[in-house]
């Protein structure tokens, strides 16, 4: 089992974070896209992509590994792939259920410091309203089951 990082941040006012490369999956809107291009990252959207929303989880994590992008999604078979295989490269999981698309907006607009704190030292951040959370550290050695 990976050793677990702990970090939790309550909502911070956003600032300008270093560029990292996100790609945003299809259980998420695309203006998210936006927000997280506004605070000087590369962000792409399932939309982006050839087969656009009906793209493949394999696909996605093949383009995380490859272009170390930080998947950003709901989906939690992805959480599963990152906890057994370590694909997709980094993940952030949105645990919020259904949120109308101001809601999510306003959640990721209010998040940005502690997403990328957590992002510097673990792969696998989760995000709710009000924090930023548990993560898997990426740099960590195995541990037998």
């Amino acid at each position: 089992m990976p050793s677990v990082c702990y970090v939790v941040a309550e909502a911070q006012k956003p600032t300008l974070c270093c560029g990292r490369k996100f790609l945003i999956d299809a259980h998420l809107p695309p203006i998210l896209r936006e927000v997280f291009r506004q605070l000087g990252h590369d962000a792409i959207h399932t939309l982006d992509l050839s087969e656009k929303n009906f793209s493949r989880d394999g696909l996605l994590n093949e383009i995380s590994v490859v272009e170390e992008r930080v998947v950003v999604t709901k989906d939690t078979d992805f959480y599963y792939s990152h906890i057994l295989q370590k694909r997709p490269w980094k993940l952030v999981l949105v645990r919020t259920g259904n949120l109308g698309l101001k809601e999510t907006k306003r959640m990721f607009e209010n998040h940005p410091p502690a997403i990328e704190q957590a992002l510097e030292s673990c792969s696998l951040v989760e995000l709710d309203q009000k924090s930023v959370s548990i993560g898997t550290r990426f740099d960590a050695p195995d541990e037998a089951i």
